[in-house]
């Protein structure tokens, strides 16, 4: 009931986003068949703000867990709060190797978010790398039901040149594959030096299971977004502040105004402007 119930939300409430659908569910629905999986689930999304990656991650999490996001086998990291300081690199590193040992051992379904990946200092991540092969013990613990989420706005603008130039050549967003665009994200966020998977043993050793890319929103899109927005806050969904509130979002390119910038980001706070 699981799965089901997550691949409708998806359905119904991810706008524009057919990849990740299926990237997703192909992802959870084999994982969760497995009684015994040979590793834990690990995803890392990209796209760039607003197109769904924390929706998406949240998404899964509620489902899997009673609580969401509050419940305590779901740990949620972020650069800026948890590791903000690079000279204390090896204190991080220690910490965050303990606590996830620490909670697999309580709970070998756990849940771990890594928020802005491209954040993060390049060489702390590498330290839950026994974390995620297919080891069988790891400090004593069978951690291989746990499911790790990277997030990351690396490689957004590269899978938004690519779904750009894939439009010019009047390829439409249904059609457009992971082959696509996995050079131009691996270029973007496993080559980079200044990106928190920069010469990762993660990334070396193949132990990402899917990679999966958040395209850009268009007009339609976003008004998808608007009028959902003004559901969930009880609002009356008029067209025309449907219609304005998408307008009153930067597009790009400068010509064609294809894409909005911000994704739906924005969509609920510009609403208010209207009420």
């Amino acid at each position: 009931h699981f799965v089901s119930g997550l691949e409708f939300d998806l359905a119904i409430n991810l706008v524009g986003q057919p990849l990740v659908r299926q990237q997703v569910m192909k992802g959870v629905r084999d994982f969760l068949k497995n009684p015994n999986p040979v590793k834990p689930l690990v995803m890392s999304f990209h796209g760039s703000t607003g197109t769904g990656k924390t929706y998406v991650s949240s998404m899964i999490i509620r489902y899997l867990f009673q609580r969401g996001l509050q419940s305590p086998y779901v740990h949620h990291f972020s650069p800026i709060v948890h590791f903000p300081h690079a000279e204390q690199i090896e204190q991080y590193k220690e910490s965050l190797r303990g606590w996830i040992q620490g909670n697999l051992t309580s709970c070998g379904r756990s849940a771990f978010l890594f928020d802005e990946m491209d954040k993060m200092h390049p060489g702390l991540i590498d330290v839950i790398i026994p974390f995620l092969g297919p080891s069988w013990v790891v400090y004593g613990t069978n951690y291989r039901k746990a499911i790790f989420i990277f997030i990351s706005n690396a490689g957004g603008e590269q899978i938004n040149n690519v779904t750009l130039a894939l439009w010019r050549a009047r390829k439409d967003r249904e059609e457009i594959s992971l082959q696509d665009l996995e050079p131009a994200i691996s270029k973007a966020v496993f080559e980079n030096p200044q990106s928190g998977f920069w010469k990762s043993g993660i990334i070396h050793e193949d132990l990402i299971d899917f990679v999966v890319p958040f395209l850009p929103l268009k007009h339609h899109h976003v008004k998808q977004c608007v009028i959902s927005e003004l559901v969930q806050q009880g609002l009356e969904v008029r067209p025309g502040v449907v219609q304005e509130v998408a307008d009153s979002i930067p597009y790009f390119p400068e010509e064609e105004k294809l894409f909005s910038s911000t994704g739906c980001k924005t969509v609920a706070s510009r609403i208010s402007f209207f009420f």
